[in-house]
């Protein structure tokens, strides 16, 4: 059974407000995948990069993983809406 995508065949539902708030963290890639490497998370520059490009599927325990690290909401990594 193929993997679900959206309309415009993007994996994933967060490449673009991740890029956002990383960035407003002033991370870069290697920076971000350092810190959830330092939280236990088996996350490195090329993961994250593969994310931001649409290119990877994203699970539970990364958005948990991104939220955790970036200090923001599911709402905020998923939707870009602050709760």
């Amino acid at each position: 059974m193929p993997k679900p995508r959206k309309n415009t065949g993007e994996k994933n539902l967060i490449s673009a407000n991740l890029i956002e708030l990383r960035k407003r963290r002033n991370y870069s890639q290697r920076l971000l995948a350092y810190k959830l490497q330092l939280k236990g998370y088996d996350m490195d520059k090329n993961v994250i990069t593969r994310i931001e490009t649409n290119k990877r599927y994203v699970t539970d325990i990364e958005l948990k993983a991104l939220c955790e690290v970036l200090e923001v909401t599911y709402d905020e990594l998923i939707d870009g809406k602050k709760s």
